[in-house]
């Protein structure tokens, strides 16, 4: 049976270091491609992926398991990507139709004002909710909700031409 994400972190703060491979396991895909669609340099996500999961790591005794997992993960993302000071650039290796969408995507997205980025990313890759978003971003529901209509506007707008 699966172990839910609370349990493995609690785990993980008493000094299970195989609950701390299965959730970066679980997570790990998601948290990189938001950090890489915000940043839009692989090296650049590496390297904040690393910092968010030695965060994790470090703050696990203090994670509240009334809250969800997924929403403190991205808090701590968040947070990082806010810290942090790099900037976006190179679409990577992919094969060229996939790179040719995403770096479609990521130039789209770095031409959205960071607030909207935030929300949109947060939600999407992120799984979080309007709720989880405004808590980690410090705003309320309304404004969450805008951002997010107004990043999908842009979005739609930027990648149909």
């Amino acid at each position: 049976m699966d172990e839910n994400d609370g349990s493995l972190i609690a785990r993980h703060a008493q000094g299970d270091a195989e609950a701390f491979e299965l959730i970066y396991r679980r997570h790990e895909m998601r948290t990189w491609r938001y950090l890489e669609r915000n940043v839009g340099n692989r090296a650049n996500a590496d390297e904040l992926q690393q910092e968010v999961w030695f965060a994790v790591s470090k703050e696990a005794p203090r994670f509240e398991p009334k809250m969800r997992f997924s929403a403190w993960l991205f808090g701590i993302a968040y947070k990082r990507l806010s810290d942090s000071t790099v900037a976006s650039s190179e679409p990577g290796n992919a094969p060229a139709a996939a790179r040719d969408q995403a770096t479609a995507l990521t130039r789209a997205l770095g031409q959205l004002p960071r607030e909207l980025r935030d929300a949109y990313l947060l939600q999407m890759e992120g799984e979080l909710t309007i709720a989880e978003i405004a808590a980690i971003t410090n705003s309320s529901l309304e404004t969450i909700k805008t951002r997010l209509h107004l990043a999908r506007t842009k979005l739609r707008e930027q990648l149909s031409e």
